[in-house]
């Protein structure tokens, strides 16, 4: 059974963050030939073209770290009806200098939870879009759109009962996708 190395990306750096317990908890849910590593996004420099032939050490780290990892996965919340600055920030670092995207052919799955009751919809599909152009083939079916309630998190940051069945399918999914078009 080959091994498979996600890269995780929280469009989230709050402290208490929803979609870092989310992505945790999902970890926990994922087949045991399946690694999670957070990526650090919070001490990337704004994005600025003049920098592309001198990147700073934290976007070459970055760059390295979506290199050995066969995928990723998009943990994101919305921020006015789109992802999060942070997260586009890392993105364009990581897609730059131009024909040298770190992201180029990494599947990718995206996912998000939020208190409003959409979920993260409308950042989910902006994200989708820069995706595409990425050319990150990423998970269309399932979506999930999740809200955050009393439950979502049990007391040991797992996925709550009543939602686990759910995020269970979601991530088996995800995990099928990943063995169908990692390039490992």
């Amino acid at each position: 059974m080959s091994q498979f190395k996600i890269a995780v990306v929280v469009g989230s750096i709050r402290k208490e963050s929803f979609n870092a317990r989310l992505a945790e908890g999902l970890s926990r849910l994922a087949p045991s030939n399946f690694t999670f590593s957070k990526l650090r996004i919070d001490d990337l420099p704004l994005y600025n073209q003049d920098d592309d032939g001198n990147q700073a050490e934290a976007v070459k780290r970055l760059k390295s770290e979506i290199a050995a990892a066969d995928a990723v996965l998009f943990v994101t919340p919305e921020y006015n009806r789109s992802m999060p600055g942070v997260l586009k920030n890392a993105i364009d670092h990581a897609s730059r200098p131009y024909g040298q995207s770190a992201w180029a052919g990494k599947p990718a799955g995206v996912i998000g939870a939020s208190i409003g009751s959409i979920g993260t919809a409308l950042s989910q599909q902006h994200l989708r879009n820069v995706l595409a152009y990425l050319d990150m083939p990423t998970m269309g079916q399932p979506e999930a759109f999740i809200q955050v309630k009393d439950g979502l998190f049990d007391d040991n940051g797992d996925i709550g009962a009543g939602s686990r069945e759910f995020l269970q399918k979601w991530v088996n999914a995800f995990a099928a996708f990943v063995e169908r078009h990692a390039k490992v």
